[in-house]
């Protein structure tokens, strides 16, 4: 049994490529194996961990931000072995259970074995930005976890993915949810009421939301630069990306005056000042509209600045590799893990093993553009908890494995506990409204960007700060969406998508490039079992919505788009030919 696990192990070993660590029991039958990427506790922190009596067992793979203060709550006296973040977990198990459970402040999957027991814990953080499968043999009946599919799609004849703020119990032998904040219960709860669509907050009230909200992002991403090793961020040029680069120069600047109340964030803060300078990392094709924007960014916070450029051909032919990592033929993901998955090879090329990353930011403000066409405010708000809750499906999937195909970890500042909470319960839904009452906000996200609108110290440039939402997939360059489809329109014929159904009858695609990427996923994961864990991404159409997830195919972006594309022919008419292959600029709205 360890040498098979040991071997599967090894199919996940890009995302731990620092040092691989196994504890077996043959009495119970039962294997933990352990890849470690190495960025906090560097020198004593390898894995599985254990407690003193060598009778818990861990593996984990994530930080725990709040650890500091977690060692504070306990009431016996422990040994820590290593200085990991991560062991807090077995000694708040030794006294509290699974009652520690809603505690943790981070991002995480973990297996934890009670030997005494003879149990498992098995739980994973409250949106699922790390990555946890489960799988089910039922020749034995046996129980397997991994961080990725690939480690279990021969062996199990079911795999899900392990729900968000859950934990599974052995002993029981089912999953309960542990992360339950109120706003989860706004829909059922038929909240807010359509009765207050038009209720507005006073002048004083929204002063002290937009302080609420800056406050609170500023302190999400104190807390996650922790880091023994060499980090950065990605920088998009767009708003959330730029915010979080902005407030960690900030913090980086004020790290000697930071508050004697949060011990947290004086030790993430004392980490990080060992890297002083703080490095910038940006894609797209040649002349995109989001190296443009990050750049001028990177001006201005005075970053370390790392510009990659690639080719429609480069990312056509990565596709494959993108979808081994990625696990899904969700069309979405796929656009936008392209991009990302090549820069995480350049950044960890340069000795990068963290990056700071925006992802989150449009789930729970509404931001992307299909969010304009609301009915309501409620509306709006609901499709937000919705979209939250299913991130480990999406946005997170491809943040996380895009970057750990590399041995690289991305970190979320806008989806911390405290600042979801902040978001989704200070600031009204009808305040995340795009041109509608009762405030008829010009443009998405209005609310971020204002509270982030600091005149005596901007924290931006004004048409950063006020840029319209891009999809990331767009803003590398609109040629990159166009050559997808070009090529998928090569590779399957009409006859091949009209008896799509009898070849993909579950989940069947509707898009040449939908059947392109299903076909390459079910060369790579036959399996069936393997289409469980895919959910894919497509705006509202009961709102009126184009089913490409594209920014641009929304209508709120087809005019500017419409222009940007007709500038864009007419520079070429007097370019050389080397720029012609450039995509168009984007017209500032």
């Amino acid at each position: 049994m360890r040498t098979k696990a040991v071997m599967l192990s090894k199919k996940i070993r890009h995302r731990g490529p620092d040092w691989s660590g196994c504890y077996s029991s043959t009495e119970h039958n039962n294997v933990l194996c352990h890849e470690r990427l190495a960025i906090v506790g560097v020198d004593s922190g390898a894995q599985p961990l254990s407690n003193v009596d060598e009778d818990i067992i861990l593996s984990v793979n994530g930080e725990i931000y709040n650890h500091v203060t977690l060692k504070k709550l306990l009431k016996k006296k422990h040994t820590f072995k290593t200085h990991s973040d991560c062991e807090i977990i077995l000694h708040l198990y030794e006294e509290m259970g699974t009652d520690f459970l809603p505690l943790l402040d981070g991002m995480f999957s973990f297996i934890l074995y009670d030997k005494k027991k003879d149990l498992y814990l098995v739980a994973r953080d409250h949106v699922g930005i790390t990555t946890l499968y489960q799988g089910f043999r039922s020749s034995d009946n046996s129980v397997w976890f991994a961080s990725e599919l690939k480690a279990l799609n021969e062996d199990c004849d079911k795999i899900i993915s392990f729900p968000p703020g859950s934990f599974y119990l052995s002993s029981a032998k089912k999953t309960t949810t542990y992360y339950k904040p109120n706003w989860y219960n706004h829909p059922k709860q038929e909240y807010p009421s359509l009765a207050d669509e038009n209720k507005k907050l006073t002048a004083a009230e929204e002063e002290k939301m937009y302080k609420t909200l800056r406050t609170a992002l500023e302190k999400s991403v104190q807390k996650r630069l922790m880091s023994e090793v060499p980090y950065g961020v990605l920088l998009s040029g767009g708003l959330d990306s730029s915010l979080i680069a902005s407030i960690a120069i900030r913090m980086k600047q004020q790290e000697l005056n930071l508050p004697n109340d949060d011990d947290d964030v004086r030790s993430a803060m004392s980490l990080a000042a060992t890297w002083p300078k703080l490095h910038s990392f940006s894609i797209g094709l040649k002349g995109s509209p989001d190296l443009i924007a990050a750049k001028k960014v990177a001006d201005h916070l005075k970053t370390v600045h790392h510009e990659m450029n690639f080719t429609v051909r480069e990312g056509l032919d990565a596709l494959e590799e993108v979808i081994f990592h990625l696990e899904t033929y969700d069309v979405t993901t796929i656009r936008a893990s392209t991009p990302m998955y090549l820069l995480s090879r350049k950044i960890k090329a340069i000795g990068v093993k963290m990056v700071l990353s925006g992802e989150g930011s449009d789930e729970i403000f509404g931001g992307y553009l299909y969010f304009h066409k609301a009915p309501t405010a409620q509306a709006l708000h609901h499709e937000c908890i919705t979209r939250t809750q299913n991130l480990h499906t999406s946005d997170n999937l491809r943040a996380n494995k895009s970057t750990m195909a590399w041995g690289l970890e991305a970190r979320v500042p806008f989806l911390d506990r405290a600042f979801l909470d902040v978001a989704m319960e200070t600031v009204p839904a009808n305040a995340k409204l795009t041109k509608k009452g009762p405030y008829n906000h010009p443009i998405e996200k209005y609310v971020l960007r204002k509270a982030f609108d600091t005149p005596e110290n901007p924290y931006l440039p004004k048409d950063v700060l006020w840029r319209q939402k891009e999809q990331f997939s767009d803003g590398v360059g609109y040629s990159w969406i166009d050559g997808l489809k070009d090529h998928a329109e090569k590779e399957v014929t009409e006859a091949q998508l009209k008896s799509a159904k009898e070849k993909f009858p579950h989940d069947t695609p509707t898009t040449k490039e939908a059947y392109f990427y299903r076909t390459i996923f079910e060369k790579l994961f036959p399996q069936k079992a393997c289409l469980e864990s895919v959910v894919r991404w497509i705006p509202r159409k009961d709102w009126g919505c184009s089913e490409d997830p594209s920014g641009r195919a929304q209508s709120g972006h087809e005019e500017a788009y419409e222009r940007a594309k007709l500038n864009g022919k007419n520079k070429e008419a007097h370019s050389s030919p080397s720029k012609k292959e450039n995509s168009p600029k984007r017209q500032k709205i």
